[in-house]
């Protein structure tokens, strides 16, 4: 057997258990996938198996891996070289200073001392090539790579000790589906090629319905159900799987909407128009790259983009990573300057504003962010983060003239008040969210980006959120632009939407006109990625 735990039980302080007295075995080859929402103990589990646990925790119980245990081990030298483990978001682990090879070397090093630097380079661009990236890339920098390819680096840096056992933490959350299928297919052959035990941690239940052997669903610290896909997604028996499965989004093809759509009448007036729409960014080459789009090293990331969006409908942005999405978006709100095109809203050209007229406007323009942990201030509690608007637009005077709008705007997103002397660390994802939500009203805008929302949030989070803004979509009459590259939750919230690749509008329409009859090539590439859970509510 290649990984068994027995009674493992983890403890933060004097705390309740994040993990309580949890067994389960792997064998080499398999993949197990462990299932269940935000704070159920999953992420705990995957790094008690490293020990790369925070100081104060206690942990309990024994972990076997290869015959070896080192539960109570502190050399850490079982780390990397016998269990690797792939992080939820490359981009928080790679060093913005150091090139890929560098990041290479760097762990080689630290492993083998004594390794050559043409051995070690031998090392690196094998394990690069497989995960499909060409070892000329090796000397770029994280900021030149895709979400995806990102995430392909990470893979290679924790291959690169030929580990026997791979954890891997929500691997594709921030990815879209073909990314994210890609990155899943890859892990899949080299677990099999090098008979690897693969733990899949994630939210995500179309992907362990396709991608594992087996799944463990996690509640309350404790696995209360395991089995084949199968046995869990068509005859559940504990209660909360039952509740968990009853919460997903999920892509259906027969069925354009669990529930009515939002709006499919909207009003006639066009509240944005988009026309022309350019940005590029220089990845490498010399200062002439800016002006000479044939050169190497220019990326075209928005590309003529032309949207008409209307007022009170919710208008979905969807296409993989690097498809020019978000770049869209911060360019309507005029986060980033783009170099060509007009952006109009509410009769407002917005490209030819200066600083201080576009400050005023921003007050009607807000943006949700696709993680509410990275764009909060660590030092700043609720109250101040989502009074602090009302301030930048000089709304109200004072802090103390705030607290009332403060307070009202955090019972309309569903939060006690008691949270507002909370920082962002006291919260969970989907209460941080909410958060975000409420701060992105209380300048009572118009219209809204929202950017990935729900994507870093499970499955039954999600749910409660995107109702949340439905909601509140209603009750403020606001209009969505809405980036995501989860299609089930497109087909749930969105009244039309637009494809996007390689910084063009390929396709857009009605969402169940899109998505249920695509013209695009792409868009049906799009469609046949999406992982199928293998049951039907």
């Amino acid at each position: 057997m290649l990984l068994e735990v027995e009674n493992l039980t983890v403890t933060y302080g004097d705390d309740l258990p994040a993990v309580n007295r949890v067994t389960f075995n792997l064998q080499a080859g398999e993949a197990l996938g462990l299932i269940g929402e935000s704070g159920c103990g999953k992420s705990t589990i995957g790094r008690s198996l490293i020990n790369l646990l925070p100081k104060g925790a206690n942990l309990e119980g024994t972990i076997y891996v290869d015959g070896e245990e080192v539960a109570k081990k502190k050399d850490g030298s079982w780390r990397g070289e016998k269990v690797g483990l792939i992080f939820q978001d490359p981009m928080t682990r790679l060093d913005p200073l150091m090139s890929i090879y560098d990041h290479g070397l760097e762990v080689l090093t630290s492993h083998y001392p004594r390794i050559s630097r043409k051995d070690a380079q031998k090392k690196i661009y094998e394990s690069l090539r497989a995960v499909r990236i060409d070892p000329t890339r090796a000397k770029q920098y994280p900021h030149q790579f895709s979400g995806g390819m990102r995430q392909r680096v990470a893979i290679a840096l924790t291959l690169l000790l030929d580990p026997i056992l791979l954890i891997a933490d929500e691997p594709t959350t921030s990815l879209d589906v073909t990314v994210a299928s890609e990155i899943l297919k890859e892990l899949t052959a080299l677990r099999k090629s090098r008979s690897l035990g693969l733990l899949l941690v994630t939210h995500d239940l179309g992907m362990v319905a396709e991608y594992c052997d087996r799944i463990a669903v996690m509640y309350d610290g404790a696995i209360v159900e395991t089995g084949n896909a199968d046995q869990i997604f068509k005859e559940p028996q504990h209660p909360y799987t039952k509740k968990l499965l009853a919460s997903v989004l999920h892509f259906r093809p027969e069925a354009i909407a669990p529930e009515p759509p939002n709006n499919l009448n909207p009003s006639p007036k066009v509240i944005l128009n988009v026309s022309k729409l350019k940005k590029r960014y220089v990845t490498g080459g010399n200062l002439l790259t800016r002006f000479m789009d044939r050169k190497q090293g220019v990326v075209k990331a928005v590309d003529g983009v032309n949207l008409e969006i209307f007022a009170g409908e919710t208008f979905g942005l969807i296409g993989e990573s690097g498809s020019g999405k978000s770049t869209t978006g911060r360019a309507i709100l005029q986060l980033i300057k783009p170099d060509r095109g007009s952006v109009v809203f509410d009769g407002v050209e917005l490209t030819t504003l200066k600083p201080e007229q576009m400050r005023k406007m921003r007050a009607k323009m807000q943006m949700i962010f696709q993680d509410p942990r990275a764009c909060f201030s660590p030092s700043m509690d609720v109250f101040r983060s989502v009074a602090d608007p009302l301030l930048i637009h000089r709304i109200v005077p004072n802090l103390e003239s705030a607290l009332d709008r403060v307070y009202k705007i955090l019972e309309k997103v569903g939060l006690d008040t008691q949270l507002a002397d909370r920082y962002p660390s006291d919260l969970s994802g989907g209460q941080l969210q909410r958060v975000a939500i409420a701060r992105a009203l209380i300048t009572n805008p118009q219209f809204i980006v929202c950017d990935e929302p729900v994507s870093m949030l499970d499955a039954s989070v999600q749910s409660q959120v995107l109702r949340l803004m439905r909601d509140l979509k209603a009750e403020f009459k606001l209009t969505y632009v809405f980036i995501t590259h989860d299609l089930a939750v497109a087909q749930f919230f969105c009244d039309r939407i637009a494809v996007m690749q390689k910084g063009k509008i390929v396709e857009q329409g009605l969402t169940e006109s899109v998505l249920t009859n695509p013209q695009h090539e792409y868009t049906k590439s799009l469609l046949a990625s999406i992982p199928r859970i293998p049951y039907v509510i």
